[in-house]
């Protein structure tokens, strides 16, 4: 007779039937809701609301400026990342954590912020002024409020994976007679490639479903600086509930091929790393 291990946690089945319980029940109940929704209204009904001008507008807009934000916190969130593991400086420990601050600023508040810094009478605002760029009120401004929000999804997920790098491994490279980009070209970001675009996929979700700090330094200008989330408020607001629930399955439908897309390909990353 074999005695079966004990372990920490629960056995298989119980931790399973919570995991699924969880899962379904925050997850898959409300996402189910919109569906049932979706479907209870004609089909015709539906399609008109998900495609009209003000719709289509939206759509373009938050697709746009969304991956605008997570490609610019790809870059510099790799930048914030490499700088806070491999060097020392004075306050390193408050950058650090400043890093998490969007996480617990509230968007509303984030966004009014956003709005007074980049106004034309803000500190920020009327020096891009002074070079003819305007930034609260458009799609800048949508931009400049989604990394905001998005980089610390980025930093988070790519500075574990450095600080885990061997450096015996930039040291051989180095004796190999590779040079410092070369060293990082083809040693460190292949193996930070599957962790970017995790938190590249992560910074895309958040901002294709903001709404807190974009209301404010948008403007919410129908068919110029309208976002979809916004749209939908707006919808629910009006009590369009035919519309909002047709922008919200488009949306839907949308960012689920973009983060299958996004982690398809971080999933090819770590296949061709090894």
């Amino acid at each position: 007779m074999f005695l079966r291990r004990r372990g920490v946690l629960p056995g298989f089945g119980l931790s399973l039937g919570y995991t699924v319980f969880y899962l379904g029940f925050i997850v898959l109940l409300p996402l189910g809701a919109l569906i049932l929704k979706a479907s209870s209204v004609g089909l015709v009904d539906l399609y008109r609301s998900a495609t009209e001008t003000r719709a289509l507008s939206a759509y373009w807009l938050s697709l746009y400026t969304s991956l605008a934000g997570a490609s610019l916190n790809a870059v510099f969130g790799l930048m914030l990342a490499w700088v806070l593991v491999r060097y020392e400086f004075p306050g390193k420990s408050i950058v650090d954590a400043l890093v998490d601050l969007p996480f617990a600023l509230p968007t509303a508040v984030a966004g009014i912020a956003l709005t007074t810094v980049y106004a034309e009478n803000g500190v920020l605002g009327s020096m891009l002024g002074r070079v003819g760029v305007r930034a609260a009120f458009t799609p800048l401004g949508i931009i400049i409020a989604l990394t905001f929000v998005g980089i610390p999804f980025v930093v988070r997920t790519v500075q574990p994976v450095l600080e885990d790098l061997d450096d015996d491994v930039e040291e051989a490279a180095a004796i190999l007679g590779a040079t410092r980009f070369q060293t990082f070209a083809r040693v460190i970001f292949p193996a930070l490639l599957p962790s970017l675009l995790t938190g590249f996929a992560l910074a895309l979700a958040r901002a294709l479903g903001e709404y807190g700090s974009v209301v404010f330094i948008s403007g919410n200008m129908p068919r110029r600086t309208e976002i979809a989330p916004v749209l939908i408020v707006t919808k629910l607001e009006q009590y369009d509930y035919t519309g909002a629930t047709a922008i919200a399955s488009v949306m839907l439908g949308a960012s689920f091929l973009l983060l299958l897309l996004v982690n398809l390909l971080s999933r090819w990353a770590r296949r061709a790393e090894t």
